[in-house]
């Protein structure tokens, strides 16, 4: 079976770092004769369609190998070292906390067993600079079994921005799922505005009073909606209450702007909306309560002023949302927090030093002679 979020399983609630939304994508594989390795990054779950053949076989929905030979007759089969591997690129580089190997569909070609490596290669690094770069286990090898999704949860500290799955000694793969904490490099957001409820950012939609149709998590993705089962829905109330998400930023910010995105929904948009902001000094009403129209892009301009760490988006009474953006800039106390967090998690080869000298100049509100000086370590 294949599986997405799990909530009897953290980890799967938090963003999927290989999400190909996100700008995931396949570094390079040593071989993928049967099936396409870009196959294991593809969001909706594998597919099996019986009987339906190509000029190599059994057409696979997911990452599958040729069958492994040894070297001569009489050493027909492969050694233990033997095994094939795909590199891929995060979407967003971050802190890993779990990994599923899913082998979906793949009963009598899955792999015996598995590994996952994780490595930092920070800038846009070529195919052989990421091969050639220093990798930690974070999954050990561990058996598989087939059509069955397995569940790592993974405790390493350190920020990665590429994983390789390794397979032994062949087989077939369906889908990579690499959930973690997206922890953005602040040097590319200094000075900027930006989204900052993006799960490009660091942005995660924390909870939410209803997920019957559809995951908030579908609030702060990447891009437009493109049908309705992409956005956040809740199933109809039958009292006087009302449903919300809140949504954790990547750091204390000022909302400048927001955008509110009933996209799709057509006859189930909610008829109201609200945003709270939550911070140091409690709840602050950052958009009142204001209609919605159904299939519709709305945008606000708001005062800003008030630093908050978290944004509850409150529907009346019920229904859909496609997306929520809200722009805005961090505060002092939000940058230093990003640039702590940050370099908290640089692995050894990265040095603290170099990463807090290429901050020089770019703190909000700094003089290149403080800038990142007082990061907080």
């Amino acid at each position: 079976m294949s599986i997405g979020s799990d909530p009897d399983v953290p980890f799967t609630e938090l963003v999927d770092l290989a999400s190909r939304a996100l700008g995931a994508g396949v570094v390079a594989t040593n071989e993928d004769t049967f099936a396409d390795a870009e196959n294991l990054l593809v969001a909706a779950p594998a597919e099996f369609r019986p009987h339906t053949f190509g000029h190599k076989g059994q057409i696979m929905d997911g990452w599958e190998s040729r069958r492994r030979r040894g070297v001569s007759a009489e050493h027909p089969h492969p050694t233990d070292e033997d095994h094939d591997w795909v590199i891929v690129r995060l979407g967003a580089a971050g802190v890993v906390r779990g990994v599923v190997v899913d082998t979906a569909h793949f009963t009598g070609n899955h792999p015996e067993t598995a590994s996952v490596q994780a490595a930092s290669v920070p800038g846009h690094p070529s195919p052989a600079e990421v091969a050639a770069a220093s990798w930690t286990e974070i999954v050990p090898r561990t058996a598989l079994r087939g059509d069955s999704a397995h569940l790592f949860a993974v405790s390493d500290p350190v920020r990665y921005t590429h994983v390789r799955l390794n397979i032994w000694p062949d087989g077939g793969v369906a889908r990579l799922r690499v959930h973690g904490v997206v922890l953005p490099d602040p040097r590319e957001l200094a000075g900027l505005t930006f989204d900052l409820a993006a799960q490009e950012y660091g942005g995660v939609a924390e909870d939410a009073s209803d997920r019957y149709y559809s995951s908030p998590h579908h609030l702060n993705a990447p891009g437009r909606a493109r049908v309705m089962g992409e956005g956040w829905e809740t199933r109809r109330r039958r009292d006087k209450s009302h449903d919300w998400v809140r949504i954790a930023l990547a750091g204390e910010g000022e909302v400048l702007a927001v955008e509110v995105d009933t996209s799709c929904f057509v006859a189930n948009a909610p008829g109201w909306v609200e945003l709270v902001g939550l911070g140091g000094e409690g709840e602050v009403v950052l958009l009142p309560r204001t209609r919605l129209q159904p299939d519709t892009r709305h945008r606000y301009r708001l005062p800003g002023g008030a630093p908050v760490t978290h944004v509850r988006v409150n529907v009346y009474p019920d229904g859909g949302l496609a997306r929520v953006r809200l722009t805005g800039r961090l505060t002092e106390a939000g940058w230093d927090g990003l640039v702590g967090r940050w370099v908290r998690a640089l692995p050894e080869g990265e040095t603290r030093a170099e990463a807090i000298g290429g901050l020089s100049g770019a703190g909000r509100n700094r003089g290149p002679e403080t800038a990142g000086r007082d990061a907080p370590c």
